[in-house]
């Protein structure tokens, strides 16, 4: 399952429903950026009670095509990583 943004400000909505949508599209589009901008410093993310976002530096590396077996090299590159808390973890496996 996946969710749109359109779907979380709808939620949002109903949740507060004394702020305007294009308040909350404000709000939501500062949260994203924020966070962009922080990972594209090389800054960890907390979010208390929900998980951490931090990034990774894979290494360049020689690696094989699996079609052809041609060796490729692969440059190094920065990946996202997520890790969600004890607590969020907790509830997505209750029964």
């Amino acid at each position: 399952m996946s969710v749109s943004k359109s779907d979380l400000i709808k939620q949002l909505k109903k949740i507060y429903p004394n702020l305007l949508k294009k308040d909350l599209l404000k709000i939501f589009d500062i949260f994203i950026n924020e966070i962009k901008l922080a990972l594209k410093n090389d800054e960890r993310i907390e979010l208390r009670r929900w998980g951490i976002f931090y990034q990774k530096t894979q290494n360049s590396r020689n690696s094989r095509n699996p079609k052809t077996g041609e060796a490729v090299y692969t440059p190094e590159k920065k990946n996202i990583n997520f890790r969600m808390s004890k607590e969020l973890f907790k509830i997505i496996n209750e029964k």
